[in-house]
C-alpha cells in the first residue's frame, strides 16, 4: 500500500540556514532517505520552496482566485513529502517516526487512493 508522509513544521523552528546544526540535520535527511531505498520502500518525495512562495487557487462561483502563500493560516506549514511503499499504517507510522523533523514538527501518514486502472 501506498502512503504519503507529508512533513508539517514550523520554519521558526528548524535550525538556521547555514548554521552547523542545519547542516547535521541535512545528513540525517539524506540518511534517512537512503535507509528508506534500501529497504524498497521510498517511492518518491521532494522537499517544497518556503510557504512564502507558495500560490493558493480556488475557484468559487465559477470564478478563479488566487491568494499569495497557503490558505491556512497555521504556525506549522506543509514543507516536503515522501512516498512510501508499506505493508500496513503500522509500518508507514514507524517510517514517519524516523523523520528527522518529527521532534519539533508534525508527520501526517496518508494513505494514497488506489484508482482501477480500466
Amino acid at each position: 500500500m501506498r502512503y504519503a508522509l507529508l512533513i508539517y513544521s514550523d520554519p521558526d523552528a528548524a535550525p538556521a540556514n547555514g548554521s552547523p546544526e542545519q547542516a547535521a540535520e541535512m545528513q540525517q535527511w539524506f540518511a534517512y532517505t537512503q535507509e528508506l531505498e534500501a529497504a524498497g520502500a521510498h517511492l518518491g518525495g521532494e522537499g517544497l520552496q518556503p510557504v512564502s512562495t507558495a500560490t493558493t487557487v480556488q475557484v468559487r462561483g465559477g470564478r478563479t482566485v488566487t491568494t499569495d502563500g497557503p490558505f491556512a493560516e497555521t504556525k506549522e506549514v506543509l514543507g516536503g513529502f515522501y512516498l512510501i511503499e508499506a505493508a500496513n499504517l503500522d509500518e508507514a507510522t514507524r517510517w514517519a517516526e524516523k523523520i528527522p523533523n518529527s521532534g519539533y514538527g508534525s508527520i501526517e501518514v496518508r494513505p494514497v487512493m488506489e484508482f482501477p486502472q480500466d
